[in-house]
């Protein structure tokens, strides 16, 4: 019993073990975090640049570039400063699988700012790369929320992760309006990937919505302005309702930009404040877990006390020899009081990943209609969409559905 006792201090320290992981995790989402919105903003930057033909941001780019190296750097330092021993990294093959192609893509990145500089891309080819680039550190985030094993902080990352898609997807629209309205008209393919890029922002608000907590709703509900959203709109259904045969205004470009930029910096401080929130969780759950390890411990010597001074008295117990039948329940609870809140963590973080698997899910179908039909990001998504609506179906049946034809496809 006494060596049942010290498995389960053994299983408590591994919880610890697992807490300060996802701190380090943690961190790392927040630096990608900052990463990503540098990023989104030398996008933005160089779309604008490349439609007006270098008339325009072209001061503007080199300090949003270095701005990307120095956080780039410190991306990369932390990828190094991860602990890659096979048999300690949980989810490790996904995650480093996906580090790997990320850190390839940043070693491209100087590649495509001299083809930006030298206006030898087009506005829609130079936000591909990035997108690109930025989806790929967006799923090294989703493989940290997936390697959460505290519910709470599950929840966390899994809302952080969304509204960070969310924003992303916030940014291709920027891309894409800026190219739009910097050339001065909109086709019907264009129109049908700007809708889909605002269909995308709000289901990722609505998973965020549904996995925050109320103070982080608070802060979104707050850090959004009226003025800003409306001219958004207005913006919006300008370009929805312009045909081939009608232009767009040119000189509204440079507006559509300031307007999708000041939405996207409040975005980044709801971001921040999510990140915060997260750091502070992961330091909160390890000082709590280690406290109840100091009440384990002191327990177990106790126990261990009582049981050495009743090695002098007849056994009266089947169940071990050396205990009372009180310390006999005593140790017992212990061991179900444990259970029960396994148990409970774990019916809560299958919870909380149905809603990233369901995410991978339809990821990973649109790659495979991606490389096998040719398609870009967009037309794949719209034709898993489109086929869904048709068939009354949920988005990730469908993904399902076309996942187990992949040998056929």
């Amino acid at each position: 019993m006494n060596s049942g006792l010290n498995f389960l201090v053994a299983a408590r320290q591994c919880e610890i073990s697992e807490l300060e992981h996802l701190a380090l995790t943690s961190e790392l989402v927040s630096l990608i975090g900052r990463l990503v919105h540098a990023l989104q903003k030398e996008r933005g930057i160089s779309n604008l640049f490349l439609a007006s033909r270098g008339e325009r941001f072209g001061a503007q780019r080199a300090p949003q570039v270095e701005e990307c190296q120095r956080l780039q750097a410190d991306v990369a330092a932390r990828f190094d400063a991860l602990d890659t021993d096979a048999s300690r990294a949980r989810n490790g093959a996904r995650l480093f699988n996906r580090i790997a192609y990320v850190l390839q893509a940043l070693e491209g990145l100087p590649a495509l700012r001299e083809r930006i500089a030298d206006l030898a891309l087009t506005p829609e080819e130079a936000t591909t790369a990035y997108v690109r680039l930025i989806t790929g550190l967006m799923g090294v985030v989703l493989e940290a929320a997936d390697s959460a094993t505290d519910p709470e902080i599950a929840r966390a990352l899994v809302a952080l992760f969304h509204f960070m898609q969310g924003k992303e997807y916030a940014g291709q629209e920027r891309a894409l309006g800026s190219a739009a309205y910097a050339s001065g008209r909109i086709d019907p393919e264009r129109q049908q990937q700007w809708r889909h890029l605002i269909e995308a922002q709000d289901a990722c608000l609505q998973v965020f919505h549904d996995f925050s907590d109320d103070a982080a709703r608070a802060s979104w509900a707050e850090h959004q302005d009226p003025e800003t959203q409306a001219l958004q709109q207005k913006m919006r259904r300008v370009a929805a309702d312009a045909r081939l045969s009608s232009a767009l205004d040119s000189n509204a470009s440079l507006p559509w930009y300031e307007c999708c930029t000041r939405r996207i910096d409040a975005m980044r401080k709801v971001e921040d404040a999510l990140a915060l929130h997260l750091r502070s969780l992961c330091e909160r759950r390890i000082a709590q877990a280690r406290a109840e390890l100091r009440d384990q411990q002191a327990s177990l010597q106790a126990l261990q006390r009582q049981a050495a001074a009743s090695d002098a008295q007849p056994a009266t117990t089947l169940l071990s020899p050396n205990l009372s039948p009180h310390l006999e329940r005593s140790v017992l609870g212990m061991v179900q009081e444990q259970n029960r809140r396994l148990q409970a963590i774990s019916d809560e973080l299958a919870t909380t990943r149905a809603a990233l698997n369901e995410r991978k899910v339809i990821e990973r179908a649109k790659g495979l209609l991606m490389a096998t039909r040719k398609l870009s990001e967009e037309e794949a998504h719209a034709m898993l969409r489109q086929t869904a609506m048709n068939q009354g179906r949920k988005l990730v049946d469908v993904a399902h559905t076309v996942l187990s034809m992949a040998d056929l496809l």
